[in-house]
């Protein structure tokens, strides 16, 4: 049985509490000195391990508390092939991953494992292929498997479980987690229709997203249920960014014959239309309505606030990590392709359309 020992002086104990002072990181030989017992019982105990007295494991665990010691990642992972740490990859840090992110970390919420987020930057020279470059950084050493949030590539293999919410290239051999991107375009352009909108304008997302190419779908299949023919001239592109949408939206607003209605491929999107109308006089909802795609908090609060499709994007993220989750665990989920519900969530920037004399 270990216990404290006499052999370890107080220069050392003054230097690991001198280190803890100065900002350094604190390490296993420090503990042991001022604890006063040998480094590999500071393992044993860290580790769980047979062979320690209680009152040593307490004067150990009471040091590592107040010491802050914290094993690193990597040294875990070689000794217990698991790091309990699991990863979310995005391409950048926005209102959509962010979302994302407070649903991994709802999911993770007392069960042990920690979360760590990894962005590519939003490197536009770097916005194809991301995720193999920085999957190869964090698999095995890092984390014991990883969510990637909107990747670009879905053929990717590393030592360890992936999940990918939103994938460009749609149903892949990875587990996905997505909304159901079709119903909710139809939603959208539904509400447009029934209140009386015909010429309605969409900024459309990107065209290497699946999800913007069935919103796009959902727009021109709600406009052949209600009989009435698309015009072409009134779709620009809106790539899911508030500058390209800015850009899309102005032609469409300056147009001879300009559209009554927008519908935006996401709500950032909608809220740079909300912006062009601002700055051209014309009045939301009185001469344009507007609908968005998300439901990121900022469509709540925007003037006037957001009539948005709702997709769950924070449940997705919870879903995801929980399908990860079980996955690091061995386990096979009932469900590796869910598709979450879309719903239409009406506020002030849409009203019926207004005869014309």
């Amino acid at each position: 049985m270990s216990g404290p020992t006499n052999g370890t002086g107080a220069s050392e104990r003054t230097a690991a509490v001198d280190a803890t002072q100065n900002g350094g990181r604190v390490t296993m030989q420090q503990v042991a000195a001022e604890a006063g017992v040998s480094v590999s019982t500071v393992s044993k105990v860290l580790n769980g391990r047979y062979g320690v007295s209680s009152h040593t494991s307490e004067t150990v665990t009471e040091v590592v508390n107040r010491l802050g010691y914290e094993a690193s990642l990597i040294a875990r992972s070689l000794r217990n092939r698991r790091t309990n740490v699991l990863g979310v990859l995005v391409a950048d840090f926005e209102p959509f991953s962010t979302e994302v992110l407070k649903g991994a970390a709802d999911a993770i919420r007392g069960t042990g494992y920690e979360l760590v987020a990894y962005s590519a930057g939003g490197r536009v020279d770097e916005q194809v292929g991301w995720e193999r470059r920085y999957l190869s950084r964090v698999m095995g050493t890092l984390v014991d498997g990883a969510v990637l949030v909107t990747p670009t590539v879905t053929d990717v293999k590393y030592d360890g479980p992936i999940v990918a919410i939103d994938p460009h290239t749609g149903r892949s051999p990875l587990p996905t987690v997505t909304a159901d991107n079709l119903q909710g375009g139809r939603l959208a352009v539904d509400h447009l229709l029934g209140l009386g909108h015909r010429r309605i304008g969409m900024l459309t997302g990107r065209s290497d997203l699946v999800s913007a190419r069935l919103r796009e779908k959902g727009y021109r299949e709600a406009h052949a249920a209600a009989g009435v023919p698309v015009d072409e001239a009134l779709l620009r592109l809106g790539a899911f960014e508030p500058e390209q949408g800015r850009i899309g939206a102005r032609e469409l607003l300056t147009l001879p014959d300009p559209p009554t209605a927008i519908f935006a491929a996401n709500d950032l999107s909608a809220l740079a239309t909300l912006e062009v109308a601002a700055e051209l006089g014309i009045d939301v909802p009185g001469r344009l309505s507007v609908v968005g795609f998300d439901n990121i908090p900022d469509s709540a609060l925007a003037d006037p606030p957001l009539t948005t499709v709702q997709q769950p994007i924070r449940q997705m993220g919870h879903d995801a990590v929980e399908m990860l989750m079980a996955l690091v665990a061995g386990e096979e989920p009932a469900d590796t392709h869910p598709t979450l519900s879309t719903t239409l969530v009406e506020r002030r920037s849409t009203a019926a359309l207004k005869a014309t004399s």
